[in-house]
């Protein structure tokens, strides 16, 4: 048994150790350079306020005109090209020109190339030498499946000092993505390699999923083995730990014994990491909860909001339906929104949101004895983050079943079930130090983050040494 035991750590390690390295070496990186995204900040930075005048079509005939049946909500936007209803239903978005009510989507490069600009100069940027560099399904940056929905997007690039690249949505019209070239460089060397991400393989899901899962699963093998050997292997010397190796061996086992806890932790919430539904549940919502979440509202009670006039500053506007009431979010700023609820009067500035009584309402429609909501501290263990600064975050506790609804615009965050609070532990604490403790005290966690991968990086080059010398001596 203990034969195979080392006959099976020592090939998996020799496949596995460059693996090893290469995770603990680029999981520094991505704890200081996240994945390139477009922050809320930045999205509603590039918007400018609403020219009304040129509209003449209503928010019901933006609907029907974008063929979208199922449409939850619309917004209503500046582009370069005048004032777009931007339609989305679960699946898909469209445009629609306000003053025409013709589809609004971008198959023009110069228009495309108009769209960026105005959001560059909106938000400060150089784009005085901007140029279309390419219009595509896929690249390096825009694979995750949160785009699918725009694409083919256009690559535009801006010509500016930080070599800034946006990406403009041909479905919407919308600037969906930003790269800087520092992002790029750093995520090269980071998330791209950390995740196995090429776009050759992260544009097949399936495929992607599959193997790094396999992948991962093979090396936590690895370590377990190793863990296993390395305690029976244990020597202890005047009430010390001691090793029976020498040299290179010594070094990874006693490095080894000193990372073990970490390295096994870290390795299987990586592997959880590719859970996907597998062992915990992916926090879904049921049928029967999305159809009460997401019922597409009746868009012709939408006229009934137009009472209220519309703020020369206001850069967005949105209508959506919550328990079963349309709303008008008219926003000033990316903090600042008025919220008109059919048939009542505006909220502004701190009591811009919904309600207690508004959420309570939904979620006892959602699940049974439900208890009133909460608004959801920012140092909670399980935390929940709304993109409008200082709205709240409302929970409600329904039983086994949490719902984290955004007060701002009625979207549900999260649903946390037994086995999701679970996952928020095994995988995201474990992985990424995200301890409530830890949280509070950023500096302590960049050194523990760092200190730690430095040290499972070390073990991991005594094991390719170690390795390199087996292969050379079989030749």
């Amino acid at each position: 048994m203990m034969r195979a035991i080392v006959l099976l750590h020592r090939w998996l390690g020799i496949a596995f150790c460059l693996l090893f390295a290469m995770w603990f070496a680029t999981g520094i990186v991505m704890h200081f350079v996240p994945f390139p995204s477009l922050t809320e900040a930045e999205r509603f930075a590039g918007l400018v306020p609403l020219d009304r005048v040129e509209m003449t079509i209503a928010v019901a005939d933006a609907v029907a005109a974008s063929a979208i049946a199922d449409a939850t909500r619309v917004r209503l936007i500046q582009r370069s090209d005048g004032p777009v209803y931007v339609v989305s239903g679960p699946s898909r978005a469209g445009a629609v020109l306000a003053a025409h009510g013709v589809d609004a989507s971008v198959s023009s490069s110069e228009v495309a190339l108009a769209i960026a600009r105005d959001h560059a100069r909106s938000r400060g940027l150089d784009a005085a030498r901007a140029a279309i560099v390419a219009r595509s399904d896929y690249d390096q940056w825009s694979v995750p499946n949160g785009f699918d929905r725009h694409r083919p997007l256009f690559r535009v690039a801006l010509g500016d000092s930080a070599g800034t690249e946006v990406y403009v949505s041909s479905l919407s019209g919308e600037i969906v993505l930003d790269t800087t070239r520092s992002e790029r460089t750093w995520n090269l060397i980071g998330s791209v390699l950390h995740w196995i991400y090429p776009t050759v393989l992260r544009s097949n899901w399936s495929l992607w999923d599959r193997v790094v899962w396999t992948l991962s699963l093979l090396a936590l093998i690895a370590a377990l083995l190793g863990a296993v050997l390395g305690l029976g292997r244990i020597k202890p010397r005047s009430g010390l730990i001691g090793s029976p190796y020498r040299g290179w061996h010594a070094l990874h086992h006693l490095i080894g014994l000193a990372a073990m806890v970490f390295v096994l932790s870290w390795i299987f919430s990586g592997w959880l990491s590719m859970d996907h539904g597998r062992l915990f549940s992916r926090g879904q919502l049921t049928s029967a909860e999305s159809s009460v979440m997401n019922a597409s509202p009746n868009w012709a009670a939408a006229a009934s909001l137009d009472w209220q006039p519309v703020s020369p500053s206001t850069r967005e506007i949105e209508w959506f339906a919550f328990n079963g009431t349309l709303y008008r979010r008219d926003r000033t700023g990316l903090a600042g929104q008025t919220l008109i609820k059919a048939g009542d009067a505006p909220r502004d500035g701190p009591t811009g949101s919904l309600d207690v009584q508004e959420v309570q309402g939904l979620t006892a429609r959602l699940a049974a004895g439900c208890s009133g909501p909460s608004v959801l501290a920012d140092n909670d263990d399980y935390p929940a983050r709304s993109n409008v600064p200082g709205a709240p975050v409302y929970r409600s506790y329904c039983g086994d079943l949490w719902f984290d609804i955004e007060g701002a615009d009625g979207n549900l965050l999260q649903r946390l079930d037994s086995s999701r609070r679970a996952y928020r532990w095994f995988y995201g604490a474990l992985h990424t130090l995200d301890f409530p403790v830890l949280l509070t005290r950023p500096l302590l966690r960049d050194g523990l983050v760092v200190g730690l991968c430095t040290l499972g990086l070390l073990f991991s080059i005594t094991g390719i040494v170690i390795g390199w010398r087996r292969l050379v001596a079989m030749r």
